[in-house]
């Protein structure tokens, strides 16, 4: 018997586990809860949260907030690092007792190469705050600086440790593209109103099968 068409199954199979394992090809990503009318959001972070080259009109919670019809806090604080918004969380979750929180965080650690487990270890923390609150959270990965825009690997490592719902492609995409960043490292008015786009239609999906 020919040789090839003993080793046609073997490499049928081969095939088929090679394309089960490719990213995308299994929908684990976690799914968020459905809001309840009235929710509130808490968007957290640093300057990509607080919208830094836009006008507060302008920053992803506030496009957000239009888009959901959702309340909204934008609890962006520019420049901060990892370690000092994990101090600063605790009180902004007990003040406002956000039924969903979106949590952008660590990028001024990566521009200031700081360690990244050190980093991790502080959205690690930030994350189970959260958790405790009861609050469903939502992951944001932060391109980390180099040739080829990408995020931290931290971030799907965390989102996996966890089994939150985590995108890790937005911010890389829109930084990409000159027409939807005001600078190396912030998007501009047009980038943030598509990064809200692509929340809102992540909590718009939420609950579905």
């Amino acid at each position: 018997m020919n040789r090839s068409i003993l080793l046609r199954p073997l490499f049928i199979t081969l095939g088929l586990l090679m394309l089960l394992s490719l990213p995308g090809c299994r929908d684990r990503t976690p799914r968020l809860k459905s809001l309840a009318p009235g929710a509130l959001i808490m968007a957290f972070g640093d300057s990509l949260t607080s919208g830094y080259g836009a006008s507060s009109a302008a920053s992803y919670p506030a496009v957000l907030e239009s888009l959901t019809g959702y309340r909204t806090v934008n609890a962006g604080r520019p420049g901060e690092l990892s370690a000092e918004g994990l101090e600063r969380l605790p009180d902004l979750l007990q003040r406002y007792r956000p039924d969903l929180v979106i949590l952008c965080h660590g990028g001024n650690d990566l521009l200031r190469r700081r360690d990244p487990a050190l980093t991790a270890a502080n959205l690690r923390r930030m994350i189970e705050t959260v958790q405790r609150s009861e609050a469903e959270i939502v992951l944001l990965g932060v391109p980390q600086p180099g040739l080829w825009l990408r995020a931290a690997p931290l971030y799907q490592e965390l989102a996996e440790e966890y089994r939150i719902p985590c995108n890790n492609e937005i911010l890389a995409k829109i930084l990409s593209r000159r027409e939807l960043k005001g600078d190396d490292i912030h998007p501009n008015a047009a980038g943030y109103r598509q990064l809200a786009e692509t929340l809102a239609r992540l909590i718009g999906q939420a609950g579905e099968n």
